[in-house]
């Protein structure tokens, strides 16, 4: 088992209803860029093809777990 799967990338999106919102991505996070497309919507694209992950309200980040799950 990598680091990876014991410290997985999360996309940070805002808070919903309150509640932290997160979500899992399958790659390190450097495989994944960030852009602000017009004032608070953000894109997250995989870099190498260009996939777009997400589309929504920003800001949003690209973190490494800093916890195994």
């Amino acid at each position: 088992m990598n680091a990876t799967d014991e410290h997985p990338t999360l996309l940070r999106m805002p808070p919903w209803l309150g509640f932290p919102e997160e979500r899992k991505l399958p790659l390190a996070p450097d495989a994944y860029a960030l852009k602000e497309v017009r004032p608070d919507w953000w894109e997250v694209r995989a870099a190498c093809s260009g996939e777009l992950i997400y589309s929504g309200l920003g800001p949003v980040e690209i973190v490494r777990s800093p916890a195994p799950f």
